[in-house]
């Protein structure tokens, strides 16, 4: 096949990541034309597919969330049978999953901390947060990715509190034991690990603004902590990639406790950012890799993997 390729850029989407969504659509775009491919941007959605329709050698769906990364365009795309960059349908369907991701990581001895699902049904007069938990914590939508919908809860009364408010909107909360001290992000391509970047916030929480919006975030490739901690957390990181059977790009983070040095995977995504503020970019460019060369790599694994379709 020419190397020249008619590639179709998915992006934009439904979730509340869209405009996320949109920015790193357009850079990969634009990456994958300086390097001479024939590029189709298209702004889709479950009832808007029209720029499937558009003849291509590989599709780059650079969509997060619901729709993105849940397995819903995995599973349009498989039918259709295009090459595509990342997950299948199951690995995305379960990597997407925050709680179910937990569990399986539990299951295989994957370090990861504890948490447990409120539903609406749950949430009484006499509910309480387990011990296993305990507070502080953090509350987060199972289903939701960039810290949407996520706080850190000091109290019962500041807990319940947001808990009442978000129960309303999504039918269960994850809450996740708090885990003081860094907070370390790798990057997976194929299976091997990016360099780890520690993210620094200027505020006390990494939320959507500090990932997005805030330009005094900082991140660090040279990591006060022991080697052998670093290691640790590239293993859980790619364990968690191969456990979960992920393919072609991932990011995994991980917090580690500043009393033990014990790591703790928080989830991993399958579709990362490719913003200015986005850290496997980042990671890409500190082991040597542009990022016009990143995208052309990632399009070259889904042409590498074209679908079975017999992936059920």
């Amino acid at each position: 096949m020419d190397d020249k390729l008619k590639i179709t850029v998915l992006r934009g989407g439904i979730s509340a990541e869209r405009e996320v969504s949109l920015i790193s659509g357009a850079a990969v775009a634009n990456a994958l034309r300086s390097l001479g491919h024939q590029v189709f941007e298209s702004d889709v959605g479950p009832d808007n597919l029209a720029g499937l329709d558009q003849p291509c050698d590989v599709v780059f769906p650079v969509l997060h969330g619901v729709f993105g990364e849940d397995g819903q365009i995995q599973e349009i795309l498989e039918q259709r049978g295009v090459p595509y960059v990342g997950c299948r349908p199951p690995a995305a369907r379960l990597a997407m999953d925050k709680a179910r991701t937990k569990a399986c990581l539990a299951e295989l001895d994957v370090p990861t901390a504890p948490w447990e699902i409120v539903g609406r049904e749950d949430f009484t007069a006499s509910w309480r947060v387990s011990h296993a938990v305990g507070l502080p914590c953090v509350a987060k939508p199972p289903l939701e990715g960039s810290s949407v919908g996520c706080k850190v809860c000091h109290s019962e009364s500041e807990l319940r509190a947001f808990l009442a408010e978000m129960l309303q909107k999504y039918p269960e909360m994850m809450l996740e034991r708090f885990i003081t001290g860094p907070e370390l992000t790798i990057g997976i391509i194929d299976g091997q690990a990016l360099p780890t970047i520690q993210i620094i916030p200027a505020t006390t929480f990494y939320d959507y603004d500090a990932k997005y919006q805030r330009d005094d975030t900082r991140y660090v490739f040279d990591i006060d902590l022991p080697a052998a901690t670093l290691a640790a957390a590239r293993d859980a990181a790619v364990a968690t990639y191969k456990v979960l059977n992920v393919r072609h790009l991932g990011r995994v983070d991980v917090m580690v406790d500043a009393r033990t040095n014990q790591v703790y995977v928080l989830e991993i995504n399958t579709m990362p950012g490719f913003t200015s503020h986005s850290l496997v970019p980042k990671a890409a460019a500190k082991a040597g890799i542009t990022f016009p060369q990143l995208c052309h790599r990632l399009v070259h694994l889904a042409l590498r993997d074209v679908p079975a379709n017999s992936y059920r």
